[in-house]
């Protein structure tokens, strides 16, 4: 059976990892961990090919504890009910080390089936997940583990083990291999963070690679091509949907509109075309608001042209949008308007309508002055006339404070200049 390239060059000693220096360099929390040799319970959270599978595989080698793998794609309750029944044996009296990849995909009975043996470490757990564990592994599992968040290797890091694995791959095919200037780095740039990805690259190089008496020849135009599009990191449903949509929409409210046009693109040449809509309209009416009112129509004109044309024509009204957002003034006073409102509303500061704004209906024995008394402002000089419109226990509240845009000021004028002419 071939062994994918990858797991033959898989590191196995923490020098020899990429990356991750900020956890298992020289003194970092968890290289001391795994140095002690007594080892907590830990969930490891990272996108793919960073690291995690490797560095908990050198962590089994280091102890004298029986190993169990599980992977949570394909565990059954069987499975486990089979690790917990070895904790009564010879082979797990000195404890069982679980090595449980993707523990995502576990529901929660499965994860709380464990639970019990955790916490009186009959079975130390090391988890890995490429989803936010706060999310999406149960609570009393994070609470009873340390998290280590493996981050995306750096194009520079991942060079080295790119020629590692041409070294490799020329013992393998029994062959001289050569690559043109620039392969390396490409692939390395290419496979956005991803260890694996970039060896698996290489393997694919060379198995295609230009064949003659003098070996294989991998060719920059061979190693563009099979890196295509390796570098988008995506997926619609898990933590770098959001991330991305919140990079864009974080760069439009900071008036980035270089960083905003990089996301966008990312996002679309993922091909989500209905996400990045609907987060630009949220941008527009959030964070440009009253600033710039004419942004929000301007941007749903935008946002429907690019639905009715599709992608690739789409990227041209988005890319109008996004700059459009980005260059524009910001104001989000309409926005804590609401949310101010709404805050008082859950905590049940409601009150009556008062009188004078409620449908007309019978006045009852009780009420003291009869009659409706609503002052209708078209009547009145500036279609404005000083009357209750909130409910009395909230009659002196503010919810909106105008913003300091050209737009919102001349508002605010206006305003101040109804009132002056009413005294």
């Amino acid at each position: 059976m071939h062994t994918p390239l990858a797991d033959r060059i898989r590191p196995k000693t923490l020098d020899e990892i990429v990356g991750q220096k900020h956890i298992i360099g020289e003194g970092k929390p968890l290289r001391r961990i795994i140095e002690s040799k007594r080892v907590p319970n830990m969930i490891f959270y990272g996108s793919s090919g960073v690291g995690k599978t490797t560095v908990a595989s050198i962590i089994a080698e280091n102890t004298n504890l029986k190993l169990h793998k599980l992977n949570g794609t394909s565990a059954s309750v069987a499975d486990i009910k089979e690790i917990i029944a070895d904790c009564d044996t010879i082979d797990g009296n000195n404890g069982i080390l679980l090595y449980l990849d993707e523990i995502q995909y576990l529901n929660k009975k499965q994860q709380q089936s464990l639970l019990e043996y955790i916490e009186n470490g009959r079975i130390t757990l090391i988890a890995s997940t490429t989803e936010n564990p706060y999310f999406y592994v149960y609570n009393a599992i994070v609470s009873r583990s340390t998290v280590f968040e493996f981050k995306p290797v750096t194009a520079e890091e991942v060079v080295p083990a790119v020629k590692r694995a041409f070294k490799l791959m020329e013992d393998d095919v029994n062959a001289p291999v050569t690559y043109e200037d620039g392969v390396c780095e490409h692939i390395a740039r290419a496979c956005g963070g991803d260890v694996r990805k970039a060896v698996n690259t290489v393997e694919f190089c060379v198995l295609s690679g230009d064949i003659s008496p003098d070996g294989i020849n991998v060719p920059l135009s061979l190693a563009k091509e099979l890196a295509q599009r390796s570098n988008m990191r995506y997926d619609r449903d898990g933590d770098n949907h959001y991330d991305l949509l919140s990079a864009l929409q974080k760069s439009i409210r900071g008036s980035d509109e270089n960083a905003a046009i990089h996301y966008a693109a990312r996002l679309l040449e993922s091909g989500d075309l209905i996400s990045i809509c609907r987060r630009l309209l949220v941008i527009a009416a959030e964070d440009i608001g009253l600033a710039y009112p004419t942004a929000i129509p301007i941007t749903k004109a935008c946002v429907d042209s690019a639905l009715q044309l599709g992608l690739p024509e789409a990227r041209i009204p988005i890319a109008d949008a996004v700059i459009l957002l980005a260059t524009a003034p910001k104001s989000n006073s309409a926005y804590n308007a609401m949310n101010a409102a709404i805050e008082d509303i859950q905590k049940g500061i409601i009150g009556d309508f008062p009188r004078n704004l409620q449908n007309k209906h019978f006045d009852g024995d009780d009420v003291a002055v009869k009659g409706q008394h609503y002052l209708y402002p078209h009547d009145y000089p500036n279609h404005y006339v000083k009357q209750q419109y909130l409910p009395d226990e909230l009659k002196d509240k503010v919810y909106y404070e105008f913003g300091d845009n050209k737009f919102e000021q001349a508002a605010l004028l206006y305003r101040q200049k109804i009132l002056k002419d009413l005294k």
